[in-house]
């Protein structure tokens, strides 16, 4: 009857929602969810939120200058014979000032570079969203090629300790010389060695995808079929100009002189005139003399009105407008440069494309030799054309072009991910066209 319950017991705790969540960290990490949780959690997401809603509440502060304001307050103080002003306002016990834009041509400006820095803000968070993206792929990446070079390495090993036990029976028996023992412990030692730079580096990466994620430094484990195949990169595309119409970075640059533009504007419209609403209601107190320096006193007093500027002959509003046209002459020709440079380092990866698929192919080709030589090798030991140190060398050298070919195969994953990034279309194949 124990032996039932504790049975029972069991099977309810494998088909508990807890023991489910156990297992659904037991799966690999895929490489969309990676993507997703980066941009989600990562700190450059979160700074990048609060600068565009800086740039919103720009816009509306913008705005508000046509919003009346209203400000109560109290002018209180006494007088000693005539009644002087306190902050260019009439002693008082209490007060109400109001003021508004009516017609400013220059606030209009100011409210289109307001508008430009949202623009451009939503396109350095956009950049910034891609610098994310692309981290997180390239060490996903990176760490699913060292993780099964890694497997690679210890296969080695074990084929290299065995060469070592097989090589000091030989010594012992007086078949090989001292030497030939050296060369298999040195090979021994070399695989241990590329174990632990492989192992350091794929410790690295890990960590930096837990920092990304937010996950748990053991829950990050990578699965090669969720890696989204990159796509073919055509040398007869005109991939520059592409990315000089859609790169965040040129966005960028060209909202940014555009809101210069907008500010060498509204300082040019600052020397044309300007209507204010005002107002202004008072309690006046009889204790500041008014009715014994004016024909009648009243205690409650209202002005309203509009104020109207005319400010053609400002000097100094004419060297800030010089000032801001200059800027924005600065910034327009910067955001030529920036497109001719993102132009030229696009190109320059497109090509670069074609250039590490060739070095791949070799690597390729250079590998499957390496594996033909090992079988050469094991065949030519059979009939006793070769020794066991003809194999051992065979394999060395069939790992070395192994991980020459997964060096290569990064180079180009990487060339093709910035070359996304360049032309924008990073996060369409990270995350999908529905996002």
């Amino acid at each position: 009857m124990r032996n039932h319950a504790l049975a029972f017991l069991l099977f309810a705790l494998c088909c508990s929602p807890l023991a489910e969540a156990a297992q659904d960290t037991d799966q690999p990490l895929s490489f969309r969810a990676a993507i997703e949780l980066a941009v989600k959690n990562s700190a450059t997401s979160r700074v990048a939120a609060a600068d565009l809603q800086r740039a919103r509440a720009g816009v509306s502060q913008a705005k508000d200058f046509y919003v009346p304001q209203l400000v109560f307050g109290s002018g209180l103080g006494f007088s000693y014979g005539f009644p002087l002003s306190l902050e260019g306002s009439a002693p008082s016990i209490f007060n109400v000032n109001l003021q508004g834009g009516l017609w400013n041509p220059a606030q209009r400006e100011n409210i289109k570079a307001a508008q430009s820095d949202v623009a451009a803000t939503t396109a350095q968070n956009a950049d910034r969203r891609n610098d994310v993206i692309m981290e997180t792929a390239l060490d996903y990446m990176q760490l699913d090629l060292l993780d099964s070079s890694l497997s690679a390495q210890r296969e080695q090993q074990a084929v290299a300790a065995k060469f070592q036990d097989i090589s000091s029976q030989r010594v012992q028996a007086g078949l090989d010389s001292p030497v030939e023992l050296t060369r298999a412990k040195l090979a021994v030692a070399r695989t241990r060695l590329d174990i632990a730079q492989t192992r350091a580096a794929a410790d690295q990466l890990r960590l930096r995808l837990s920092q990304l994620t937010g996950l748990p430094l053991s829950s990050i484990r990578t699965s090669t079929e969720s890696i989204p195949q990159l796509p073919e990169v055509s040398q007869d595309d005109d991939l520059a100009g592409e990315a000089a119409q859609n790169n965040p970075q040129v966005k960028i640059a060209e909202d940014a002189a555009l809101a210069k533009e907008h500010k060498a504007e509204a300082e040019r419209k600052g020397l044309y005139p300007a209507v204010d609403l005002v107002g202004q209601y008072a309690v006046l107190a009889r204790y500041n003399n008014y009715d014994q320096f004016f024909n009648k006193f009243q205690r409650n007093n209202v002005t309203a009105g509009v104020s109207i500027r005319f400010p053609f002959f400002s000097t100094a509003q004419r060297k800030a407008a010089d000032v801001a046209k200059f800027d924005a002459i600065k910034a327009q020709q910067e955001a030529v440069n920036v497109k001719q440079q993102v132009s030229a380092e696009t190109l320059k990866l497109q090509r670069a494309v074609e250039q590490l698929s060739a070095a791949r192919e070799v690597a390729q080709l250079e590998h499957e030799l390496a594996q033909a030589d090992i079988e050469a090798a094991h065949a030519k030991i059979q009939s006793g054309q070769a020794s066991l140190k003809d194999e051992q060398n065979a394999r060395v050298e069939e790992h070395e072009r192994y991980t020459a070919f997964l060096s290569s195969s990064f180079d180009l994953d990487k060339a093709q991910v910035q070359l996304l990034r360049q032309t924008g279309d990073l996060e369409r194949w990270a995350l999908g066209p529905t996002r």
